[in-house]
């Protein structure tokens, strides 16, 4: 019999931690609980969780701080927050989180969010399986990209964007950290590179690029690629 997935949820509001433990529960899934930085750090080292829902405002410590630590431990983050500040979302990725959602929340979008980093979680280690994007097939192992079967040629950089994107299949990447991996650190800030890009890719891959589909923009913070469930 299959091991279920572990969620540790860390949120000290009583109401929305009953509400986020219902939610994980309906799929069958096992919950943790923490109200505490202190509860959620100890029960990292003893449920061994693959996904932690993290609150960024809690009583002890501010959530922001548990990143690193809680990927250090080996877990997927999926922030789950009321702060909404652009640059709150931009330091949670940068420091490691998987992605973030803001309070309130859908249920079901929340779910496929879980769905998404555990997925991400437990292909790690594993080698790369070709991702669907609509009608786009991204197949990483052997670096070919096809749309509606016709193989797509795209410059070293549009690649290496989509590939970095690809890797995280349904996150949000951050600017900085698609800039860092793609141009180098010292390229970080220049946001203009990746726009175009994006522009680029959404061309060559987009049924309509004017109003994209597959390639996402989070406002002020960085892309998602939209795959098939």
């Amino acid at each position: 019999m299959p091991v279920m997935p572990r969620i540790l949820i860390v949120e000290d509001d009583t109401h929305i931690r009953r509400l986020l433990r219902v939610a994980v529960e309906r799929m069958g899934w096992q919950v943790g609980e923490a109200a505490t930085a202190r509860e959620a750090l100890s029960l990292l080292d003893i449920d061994k969780p693959e996904v932690v829902l993290l609150d960024l405002g809690l009583p002890d410590r501010d959530g922001l701080e548990l990143i690193q630590l809680m990927k250090k431990r080996g877990a997927a983050v999926l922030v789950v927050s009321a702060r909404d500040d652009t640059a709150e979302k931009v330091a949670a990725l940068d420091l490691g989180a998987d992605d973030y959602l803001t309070k309130p929340f859908d249920t079901d979008e929340l779910l496929a969010r879980i769905r998404t980093a555990l997925r991400h979680h437990r292909r790690d280690d594993a080698e790369p399986v070709p991702v669907r994007a609509g009608d786009v097939t991204i197949d990483l192992a052997m670096r070919r990209i096809d749309r509606a079967g016709e193989e797509i040629h795209l410059s070293p950089k549009e690649y290496g964007v989509l590939a970095e994107l690809a890797k995280r299949p349904g996150r949000i990447i951050g600017h900085s950290q698609l800039l860092r991996e793609i141009w180098g650190a010292a390229h970080e800030t220049q946001v203009d590179y990746l726009r175009i890009v994006i522009r680029n890719l959404r061309l060559k891959l987009e049924a309509d690029p004017a109003a994209p589909r597959l390639i996402i923009n989070e406002p002020g913070v960085g892309y998602r690629l939209i795959v098939k469930e």
